[in-house]
């Protein structure tokens, strides 16, 4: 551990790495409650795999896969959306559709790419230790958007989330503001991809929300806590990747889902069981 500190003063790419991941926890915390509040990890799940298709056509043409992967994201975020608003009895066919066709177009046309290089697979399986500062300008600029957006929106998007029927009595422009966030969600899948790649991305996005809401009960409580739990989960697992040369995104993912794990054992533990002769001395004298 010393000699990651070490480490970490002397070697930039380290300090991007954790700059990384502070902007990432940041968005996973704030997105990342409304996905496990909102129940749409299936749908994250087939934005992820279907950004893939973008970066492989964008790398074909000699453009940027992470500008490819955005393109993607929102497209696949808007389709799902609204076949899930209005054409309900078939979402499932067409996020598996969008997930595996994705996931082979992408395939496709790098394969087909003069020159391949092997380092695009990294965004299967991410290397945050190759973010460059030109990247972490990027993340920078989205995790604004995403700030910004929940500020102004917090309580629409909080409407929504809870009680769309009673959001939608209010006069809110509930099927709006959903498209709207998935959007931010697709955002947020894209930028996770430069931490853990697209097959971890959504165990980062749920894994912090879904252990803060074993402890805290209010939406901005979760989004803090999250984005804390987030942050310590990026920042641990580097620094116990570092020195035995582990992939350092699965390491990050396995330290979130073991403390998911934990925590849940935890929780189960703390809620009281009923045993048989108090149940049957309730029953008695109701």
């Amino acid at each position: 551990m010393m000699e990651f500190f070490a480490a970490l003063a002397e070697q930039s790419f380290l300090q991007y790495a954790l700059i990384a991941g502070v902007l990432a926890s940041i968005a996973c915390g704030l997105i990342g409650t409304y996905v496990v509040v909102m129940r749409i990890s299936y749908l994250a799940g087939g934005i992820a795999h279907s950004v893939m298709g973008g970066m492989g056509i964008a790398y074909y043409f000699g453009g940027s896969p992470f500008v490819g992967a955005l393109i993607a994201a929102v497209i696949s975020a808007l389709l799902i959306g609204l076949v899930k608003l209005y054409w309900q009895a078939r979402e499932d066919t067409l996020i598996g559709a969008l997930w595996a066709s994705g996931m082979a177009l992408g395939i496709l046309f790098i394969s087909q790419t003069p020159g391949y290089q092997v380092d695009l697979m990294s965004y299967l399986f991410g290397n945050i230790l190759l973010v460059a500062d030109g990247d972490l300008w990027l993340m920078a600029g989205m995790d604004g958007i995403i700030i910004l957006t929940i500020l102004v929106l917090y309580r629409p998007f909080q409407a929504v989330a809870f009680d769309p029927e009673f959001a939608r009595l209010r006069g809110l422009p509930v099927n709006l503001l959903y498209l709207l966030l998935l959007c931010i969600v697709a955002l947020t899948v894209v930028l996770l991809i430069q931490v853990v790649g697209l097959i971890l991305v959504i165990a980062l996005l749920t894994l912090p929300a879904a252990i803060a809401g074993h402890y805290v009960r209010t939406l901005s409580a979760l989004m803090g806590l999250a984005t804390l739990l987030g942050l310590a989960f990026t920042s641990a697992g580097l620094a116990i990747s570092y020195q035995p040369d582990l992939p350092a995104g699965a390491t990050i993912i396995l330290l979130a889902a073991g403390s998911f794990i934990i925590s849940s054992l935890i929780s189960a533990r703390k809620k009281p069981v009923q045993s048989p002769d108090s149940a049957s001395k309730s029953n008695i004298a109701n």
